[in-house]
C-alpha cells in the first residue's frame, strides 16, 4: 500500500517528495470525473515501471489523500528512489 497526496490541474506530472508519510504527486489532469485519478495511476505506473493493471486506488477517490495498492516490484523501485 502506498498513501499519496494528490494534487490535480499542475503544469506537468512529477513527483515532489513526501511529506507527512505520504507521496506527493502532481498531475496535469483535472479532478472532475475521475480523470486526475486516472492520470495519478498512469503516471505512476509509468514511474515504477509496472503495469497499470496491477495498480489500483483502494481508498481516497474523492480526496486528495488517496491509498494505493501496488504490486512489490514497486515497492523494491520506490525503497531504492526515495
Amino acid at each position: 500500500m502506498l498513501k499519496v497526496k494528490a494534487f490535480p490541474k499542475s503544469q506537468r506530472n512529477r513527483i515532489d517528495g513526501v511529506r507527512a508519510g505520504e507521496l506527493v504527486v502532481r498531475v496535469r489532469a483535472p479532478a472532475a470525473r475521475g480523470q486526475a485519478n486516472k492520470e495519478l495511476v498512469k503516471f505512476l505506473a509509468k514511474t515504477l515501471d509496472v503495469p497499470k493493471a496491477e495498480m489500483r486506488i483502494v481508498a481516497g477517490e474523492t480526496s486528495r489523500h488517496k491509498t494505493l495498492h501496488l504490486p512489490a516490484s514497486a515497492r523494491e523501485f520506490l525503497e531504492r528512489v526515495l
